[in-house]
């Protein structure tokens, strides 16, 4: 056994809004308001106009004064600036300091003395609730309150109990011991009974307050309430019971028949399950030798109280605690809400998805409301392409479900060199700078940059702050937020691989830890976590499950349609339009459950729209697989005989005895019927990132700092700059540009060019300005096929990634436009080479018969990038186009590219001519051209001489 030093938990830090809510209640008043504010520009000389942010302002009204915070972006951060300064205003002392033992104990009899007075009888409380119901008693239980219930509901005395004992968190039913110690020091005010485990007044209530009491349920009614049973032997099938409740019967002793008890002092409740607020608990039997011996001390002289029974495995699961015997699962109890009795169904289904919910897969696909088709994918890409709750989420949930301590994040920031990512190689350095070599080009960068990125370091601790696992992953991220959920999926990924796994012994999968960069420091905690799911996998009311699931689930990238679907059929004519890797399609399914060989069926789960992302595991890989095979329109039918029980349960709305005496009795397969909907492109950017590294856009940027190098050029116009992020990346450089311009039609494009570029700048200028040579930055609003003077004459052109963006007419015209006006003395043009789409959206280069089949007939198959391109030229295309431009301008031409090779098909991805003009520029010739005056959008020039 690991040895653990005990030590009691953090007390949660109370929000400034919690401590005056603690001090005023409902007599705080929190009043927000918008502020309409003159907007700020983030970037000076932007003559864009800007939308101001939407801010918000609170008054908080307290009975002894009233404040006013400042103003925020978001309500509830004014509404917390509010209280912090009411707090300071009202001098609040905010440090909560723990009562001693000796204290808490003398707290200890001060509250329950309160929870059996006349005031507590008549207030909002949960244990005021179950005090007047057991007013309804007969005899000698009149009044009489089960000690697991006063344990139970009311959480100022449980942390009080934590406070004496610090292993009441572990081990909650120490409280009964700490309640029947301090109940011994009010003899003359309780009456106990340590053999029935009970408490109540000496003397009665009242006659007005029990006169009130009853008229509150002066009619008699009887409600029904579905619970779940729980066998305490794993070899019984749970069932759904019905709970008969009268209003003027107190609802444990119901719960107490139902478990084969005369009343409720032997029944036990274990702690809340899943949300804080919700009233869904075990109840379970108390055995013989559970009385608490009151003289048994440890060494250190605190009680000790250990549950000796049968222990309830699948219950014991589900509560993260010690459960006896049989135990029945109901939502029912007393709330702060309302002083009736609420309640609410709790179904054969609810129980497997509150089983499903305590496994990382499961909180997925619960999240996605799709339990036979999702599945935790392997990978994340982007957020707008995540569906269902975030990794970072379902780890917060997959903690709390299994009552450890809320996982701590930790970011490490790294500095990068000239921001480069993928293979570089440092060949040499010179005074302030690296020459490294990239891509087989040189590239001089500053050994210092302000690119930044980030890893995530995740740690899971036990409630007693014992360190349990460690995932340090190794892979840096440009946004916090990315570092996150990647480094949240790979502790998932590997949660679940174990959960999934449990016919593998637990060393093995310990194996398999240095593949996920994880680190365990308490095998015994995570063995435990995985022995309590497998009670219930393997067997589950008798049924085995299907152990070829298993083999799947270890291997996510296997090919065995064909032995696991039976059957397939697609029909419907062929659209043209079908998924590709990172693509989103969207489908509407069915799943029933049918019996071979006999018309015997049942639909299990229906979903009208279900959309993923092709290629990271975020859906069945059967399903997966026959949408691949699909297009737009089309319907899929086929069966499958891969059963797992708990998901059937947790999916179907349907009769659970029905299902269940179907699946036990006869052999049955899964029927499912897929129609797909509609495919939503993945973007260009993605699809280059899953086969290049650096990205083809960076590798662009370096192509074009290798041309600036060798040409020794002072003054660029980049053609369509979008958002500046090619400007942008050449503030990394250090190059011989002094001078650079970038020239768009979109105002929203050049307004975040403008503030990036901006902010790069000023942090330059504020650091001495070594970082770079540029002098000057100028960005105009206009057409690139107009001509104006302002952009003739610049050294270097460059239009990456532009001209498919425009009729083709359009871009023929640009380029004459260029060429014959602007006439930079080297233009760099760049565009998608659409014979490379073949590998882009499938994902892998092309096979042998790929390459032997017919290229039109692969080229048909294809798509564009981008759903905004308007063409994409092949390299003939693109190479005769070029060439005729040259001819026309006497200029010179040269063929390159990024991504691929020249001289392996299908050639390169990106495909870049280099125009190259070796004559001197005649003025008058611009004084043929039609002028057109091109808008001074933003202008900065530095300050230093």
């Amino acid at each position: 056994m690991e040895a653990r030093e005990h030590v009691a938990p953090k007390k949660p830090i109370l929000t400034p809004k919690a401590i005056i809510h603690q001090n005023f209640g409902s007599r705080a008043c929190y009043v927000v308001e918008e502020v309409k504010e003159a907007p700020q520009t983030e970037c000076p000389g932007l003559n864009i106009p800007q939308m101001g942010p939407c801010l918000y302002r609170c008054t908080l009204q307290l009975p002894e004064l009233s404040v006013i915070s400042g103003t925020f972006r978001k309500k509830k951060d004014a509404e917390q600036s509010a209280a912090e300064i009411a707090i300071d205003k009202l001098g609040i002392c905010t440090e909560t300091i723990d009562p001693t033992p000796q204290e808490a104990q003398e707290s200890l009899v001060s509250r329950i003395t309160y929870i059996f007075s006349e005031k507590f009888v008549v207030c909002d409380h949960p244990l005021s609730g179950h005090i007047r119901a057991t007013l309804w008693r007969k005899g000698d239980l009149c009044g009489s309150i089960p000690l697991s219930v006063i344990a139970f509901y009311d959480a100022k005395l449980f942390n009080l109990c934590k406070c004496i004992n610090p292993e009441v968190e572990s081990n909650p039913f120490l409280v009964i011991s700490y309640i029947m110690r301090a109940t011994a020091n009010l003899h003359q005010f309780l009456a106990t009974s340590e053999r029935h485990l009970w408490i109540r007044r000496l003397s009665p209530y009242p006659q007005d307050i029990i006169e009130s009491l009853m008229k509150e349920h002066g009619s008699q009614k009887c409600i029904q309430v579905t619970a779940v049973h729980i066998p305490s032997s794993v070899e019984q099938s749970i069932e759904a019971v019905t709970l008969h409740i009268s209003s003027r019967e107190y609802y444990l002793d119901i719960i107490a028949n139902e478990l084969g008890f005369e009343d409720a002092a032997n029944v036990l409740i274990s702690r809340n399950l899943g949300k804080a607020s919700s009233e869904t608990r075990l109840f379970f039997t108390a055995p013989k030798s559970y009385l608490p011996d009151l003289s048994s001390k440890f060494p250190n002289g605190k009680e000790t109280l250990y549950l000796k029974g049968s222990l309830n495995v699948r219950a014991s699961y589900f509560a993260g605690q010690d459960i006896t015997g049989d135990a029945i699962l109901a939502s029912i109890g007393y709330t702060r809400k309302s002083r009736d009795l609420f309640y609410e169904d709790v179904t054969i289904r609810l129980y497997y998805r509150m089983l499903l919910g305590k496994t990382p897969g499961g909180i997925y696909k619960l999240s996605r409301e799709a339990m036979l088709a999702s599945e935790l994918p392997s990978r994340f890409t982007s957020r707008p392409n995540w569906r269902g709750s975030l990794p970072r989420d379902i780890l917060c949930m997959f903690c709390r479900q299994h009552r450890l301590s809320e996982p701590l994040f930790s970011f490490h920031p790294m500095k990068t060199t000239s921001g480069l990512s993928g293979s570089c190689l440092k060949v040499a350095e010179s005074g302030e700078n690296v020459i490294e070599c990239v891509n087989g080009f040189s590239v001089t960068s500053p050994k210092h940059s302000d690119s930044e990125l980030f890893k995530c370091e995740i740690k899971l601790l036990s409630r007693c702050g014992d360190l349990i696992l460690l995932c340090s992953p190794k892979d840096c991220y440009k946004k916090q937020n990315d570092a996150i959920q990647n480094a949240s999926l790979k502790v998932l990924s590997w949660l679940n691989m174990c959960f999934k796994s449990m016919i593998l012994p637990f060393e093995q999968l310990y194996e398999t830890v240095d593949n996920f960069n994880i680190q365990i420091y308490s095998k015994n905690i995570i063995r435990d976590l995985l022995a309590g799911q497998s009670t219930h996998n393997g067997q589950l009311n008798g049924i085995h499950c299907n152990k070829f699931v298993e083999s799947i689930y270890m291997n996510s990238s296997y090919d065995m349609l064909g032995n696991i679907v039976d059957s397939l059929k697609i029909e419907g004519p062929y659209s043209g339009v079908c998924p590709s890797s990172g693509s989103l399609p969207c489908i509407r399914y069915s799943v029933s459950l049918a019996v071979e060989g006999e018309n015997l069926k049942e639909v299990i789960e229906v979903c009208d729209e279900f959309e993923f992302e092709v290629g990271v595991g975020a859906v069945v890989s059967y399903v997966e697989e026959v949408v691949m095979q699909m297009s737009v329109g089309q319907y899929a039918y086929f069966s499958t005989n891969l059963l797992s029980t708990e998901l059937i349960f947790a999916a179907s709305a349907g009769d659970s005895v029905k299902m269940l005496s179907s699946l036990i009795s006869k052999k049955c397969c899964m029927e499912y019927e897929i129609s797909l909907i509609r495919v939503a492109e993945p973007p260009e950017e993605r699809m280059e990132q899953a086969l290049f590294s650096p990205p083809l856009s960076k590798q662009r940027v370096e192509f074009a700092v290798q041309q600036i190098l060798e040409s020794h050029a002072s003054t660029l116009i980049d053609f369509g700059c979008g958002s500046g992020s090619l400007l942008e990346a050449l503030l990394n450089y250090p190059t011989s540009l002094k001078k650079m311009a970038g020239v768009d039609i979109s105002q929203k494009g050049l307004s975040r060019a403008a503030k990036v570029l901006n902010s790069k700048l000023v942090t330059n200028s504020d650091a001495g300005g070594h970082l770079t040579s540029i002098k000057s930055v100028i960005l105009y609003e206009g057409s690139i096929t107009n001509f104006g003077s302002q952009l003739h004459g610049f050294d270097i052109g460059t239009c990456l990634e532009v001209i498919e963006h425009m009729d083709e007419d359009q871009a023929c015209l640009f380029g004459d436009v260029a060429l014959s006006f602007f006439r930079p003395r080297i233009l760099i043009v760049s565009t998608p080479n659409f014979e490379y789409n073949v590998v882009l959206q499938k994902s892998s280069p092309p096979t042998q018969e790929q390459e032997e089949s017919d290229e039109k007939t692969l080229l048909q198959s294809c798509k564009f990038r981008n759903h905004d391109h308007k063409f994409e030229w092949t390299r003939e295309q693109f190479t005769q186009w070029a060439s005729d431009l040259a001819a026309r301008h006497n200029y010179n031409v040269e063929f390159g590219g990024v991504g691929g090779s020249a001289d392996v098909e299908p050639g390169y991805a990106s495909q870049i001519a280099v125009f190259k003009r070796d004559w001197k520029l005649e003025d008058d010739v611009l004084k043929h051209a039609d002028e057109h005056h091109y808008s001074i959008i933003w202008e900065w020039n530095s300050k230093k001489e």
